[in-house]
């Protein structure tokens, strides 16, 4: 059976750690509950690599988000076990090992024994905690279900933490490639070319025309090169100052949306955003407009975000949401059926965190495709450029012996 690392507290809020066999991680949270423990992390054994704590280590262990996880993933554990608040914050304060998240909890285990609320106390920490988490635990608190709470939001982050590591995973590769590929045509035209330029220095025009190309495209990179290195990064600053306008930045999601395969995969991850997010507040009691416009805090495509504003103006106007969902056409047409028929049933909440899995998982699916179409074309269009200079040279080598003397 495969080991698993464990971290929990006693009652008494001692912090243990070890590794344990089990079959799955359930297994071990029942095996440390049944001991009396109090679990708040469990892992596969070598589930982080060397290098990943390398990472970690030079970046100065954890960083805003993961924080936030943390801390909503060991406070759940911990009211779910029967603590009270302030005795839960007080553990979690003792057992860590990270200063700035001791601070955190110092901060808010304060305001929490002065007789302020979670919500308020989470607002106040500088913009860490968004509106969305602070909405979510403001109407747990509200309907007296504080734990179930911080386990909905414990699992909401996980599941958009995963779903944005498998995005970044899947295109690290191909970026890396491109990266490569760009580097060695520089390499090529700026150090290897100009070596040849000498020996051919006499053939003027009857070199072949590819490798004048050739050769005029590596005199261009050398002398231009620099120059248009620095272009291209103001236009990049520029254009980022420029995405910083509202209007700016809804065309160019907008344009995004409508790129092949890129704008179809942005528009899947986007209503698996608005899915979750939604769907947690409704199940946490938030009412259905004011879920809307947090949710719609949470979007990257501000041109979705748009559309959203006005599927809630819809809603306010006494609506229900799968019909102005469906109005704005820039959600796929299954989403919107299952919100339907989430709504006829009466179990609407339910039925959108079964749209935000549906479409992670429609996620991983296009990334995949897309990362097996795109690799063999960076590979062999990098291979077709090489081996095209390197012919261009080979030829003009060739033709030396054909000059008459």
């Amino acid at each position: 059976m495969p080991q698993f690392l464990y971290r929990a507290v006693t009652q008494g809020g001692e912090e243990l750690k070890g590794e344990l066999e089990a079959r799955d991680s359930q297994g071990v949270v029942r095996q440390l509950q049944a001991k009396g423990l109090i679990p708040l992390l469990v892992e596969p054994a070598g589930a982080s690599s060397d290098l990943a704590a390398f990472l970690k280590l030079e970046m100065g262990g954890q960083n805003k988000r993961q924080r936030v996880q943390q801390f909503t993933q060991d406070l759940a554990e911990l009211m779910r076990a029967g603590l009270s608040l302030d005795r839960a914050l007080q553990i979690m304060s003792r057992v860590s090992e990270d200063k700035e998240q001791q601070q955190l909890l110092k901060h808010v285990e304060d305001e929490v024994q002065r007789g302020r609320p979670l919500s308020r106390a989470l607002k106040e920490q500088g913009g860490l905690f968004s509106p969305f988490y602070v909405s979510m635990i403001h109407a747990a608190e509200t309907a007296g279900n504080l734990a179930e709470g911080l386990q909905d939001m414990a699992f909401y982050l996980e599941r958009n933490r995963a779903l944005r590591e498998k995005v970044l995973s899947a295109l690290l590769y191909p970026m890396i490639l491109l990266f490569v590929a760009i580097l060695s045509l520089v390499v090529i035209l700026t150090y290897v070319i100009p070596q040849f330029e000498q020996l051919f220095s006499d053939m003027g025009e009857a070199l072949p025309l590819a490798t004048r190309v050739v050769m005029a495209v590596a005199d261009f990179v050398r002398i231009f090169g620099p120059w248009l290195l620095i272009a291209l990064v103001v236009a990049g600053l520029i254009f980022r100052q420029r995405l910083k306008q509202a209007e700016v930045r809804v065309r160019w999601d907008r344009l995004l949306l409508r790129l092949p395969l890129a704008g179809g995969l942005i528009q899947r991850i986007e209503t698996a955003r608005f899915s979750r997010s939604l769907g947690t507040l409704l199940r946490g009691g938030v009412p259905m407009v004011n879920a809307l416009q947090i949710a719609r805090g949470t979007l990257v495509n501000q041109h979705i975000a748009s559309v959203v504003a006005q599927v809630s103006d819809g809603v306010r106007e006494g609506r229900r949401l799968g019909e102005p969902l469906h109005a704005t056409g820039e959600f796929p047409p299954l989403a919107i059926q299952m919100i339907q028929v989430g709504e006829e049933t009466g179990q609407l909440d339910e039925m959108l965190m079964k749209v935000a899995e549906l479409y992670d998982r429609e996620v991983g699916l296009n990334i995949q495709r897309m990362l097996t179409i795109l690799e063999p074309l960076l590979i062999v269009g990098l291979g077709m450029l090489i081996a095209g200079i390197i012919m261009s040279i080979l030829v003009a080598i060739m033709s030396i012996n054909e000059l008459p003397l």
